[in-house]
Formats: structure tokens, sequence, C-alpha cells
């Protein structure tokens, strides 16, 4: 890390109130994209989808357990894996502190895998997480919701991914991939997708992200490799890609 330059307690005032006229503009305009946002048209989900649950079988509407708004996290853990991916393993870090918040604010988190029941639910107790984690039996959801690809479209390099914004990249051309997927109940139990967002898109979720942001050194990622990894492996040489 570079230090930066040493001035006065004036002269830092100065500079943070002009780095500060610039942050309210970077807020006003995020406000702006949030009701931009909100504002999207929705999509009324037809398909009849089941998962497995702690608590048996469970449709898509009845994942919203009493909640008008489902946010889903989509987390990276092949059926073969015996793992989560470190990076999805990171963002699942992020759902059970601002649970029992958005509760308060008809909102239910939850995180679906194409892993079997039981391979999420030993993986959660290793981590220590309280997130309900369900699986899609192998049926359509991912698919649909553009987040697992077939062996066949990986081994062509070619995917459509980030709504078709990202189709060759290297980093994304996997059997799975992250992303968060939004939806809406009514009272008559219809449901609606609402968004989704995809690969950087998630970082506004990442909350040590953003700790990092105003730390000294920043988010300087070249100086910790292999970062994130799961919590219990910190203390280990190096950390696999996925299970």
């Amino acid at each position: 890390m570079q230090p930066s330059k040493v001035v006065s307690q004036e002269e830092w005032i100065a500079a943070r109130r002009a780095l500060l006229e610039k942050e309210k503009v970077h807020m006003r305009a995020g406000d702006a994209l949030a009701a931009e946002r909100r504002a999207l048209p929705w999509v009324k989900v037809d398909k009849a989808y089941v998962f497995d649950t702690e608590s048996g079988p469970k449709s898509l509407a009845e994942l919203f357990d009493g909640a008008s708004q489902l946010i889903v996290h989509h987390l990276m853990y092949a059926p073969d894996w015996s793992a989560a991916c470190p990076g999805c393993t990171f963002q699942a870090e992020h759902i059970d502190g601002p649970a029992p918040h958005l509760e308060q604010h008809d909102v239910r988190v939850i995180a679906v895998s194409s892993a079997p029941l039981e391979k999420l639910l030993a993986y959660r107790a290793r981590m220590g997480w309280r997130f309900a984690w369900v699986s899609p039996r192998g049926g359509d959801f991912n698919r649909d919701f553009k987040v697992t690809f077939t062996a066949d479209e990986v081994a062509k390099g070619r995917i459509d991914y980030n709504f078709g914004t990202i189709e060759t990249d290297p980093r994304y051309v996997e059997r799975e991939l992250p992303g968060v997927s939004v939806f809406y109940k009514e009272e008559a139990g219809e449901v609606f997708h609402t968004y989704s967002t995809y690969a950087r898109g998630l970082d506004a979720l990442l909350g040590a992200n953003h700790y990092l942001d105003i730390a000294p050194e920043g988010r300087n990622n070249g100086a910790y490799p292999n970062w994130p990894r799961r919590r219990d492996e910190y203390d280990l040489a190096a950390a696999p890609a996925h299970g």
C-alpha cells in the first residue's frame, strides 16, 4: 500500500468536503436507479416449480412463508460438489444478518442451489448459517433463471448469462453461476418475477466489500490471494476453487 499525502486538518476537511459533494451526487443517482428498478414490469410465473425443503416438497408460492416478497440467492453448489464455491459462500454470509430486519418489511430471503438438500443442510451447519436453503430437485428453476448450464453449453464456450451480456467470458463459462432473483406474491396467490441480477450486480448486496471500500487499502484483492475463502479455511495455505 502506498501511503497518501499527509496534510493539515484544515486541508483534509477541504478535501473531504469536495469528495462529499461527489458522494452525494452518486447517492442521488443510486436513489433514482433504485426507483427505476422498482418500476420494472413484472412477469407472471406460470410454471409449477417444486423444491425440496426441510419440511418437505414446496412450490415457489409456498416458499414465501407468509411474506409477499421473496429474494432468492442462487448459490453455486452443483450436485457433485462437496461444498459451495467460496465466492457464493461469501455471498451467503450476507443473508442471516439482514434477514430478521427484512422480515419486518414483508421480505423473506432464502437460497436455492442445485445440490441435493442433504448436502445443502450439511454445509449450512458447517458454516453456522440459519437461512432456509432449498433444492430444485433437478427441475427447471435454475435453468429458467439462467444460473445452471448444460455440459454441452460449457463445452461450446458460449452461454446466456446476465441477460446475454456475458456469453464467452471464460470467468463465467461454468455449469453453475451466481445470481439473485426477486418475486412478489399477490393475495390471490399468483407469483410474479420482478427482478434478477448477476455477476457484478451482486456486489451491492456484499456489505463486506463496501467496508473495504472505506478502508485505506480498499479492496486491493491482488494483495490477498484466494480471497474470499470459506470462513473455516482462512488458516489454510490455499482454498479450492469449488467443491
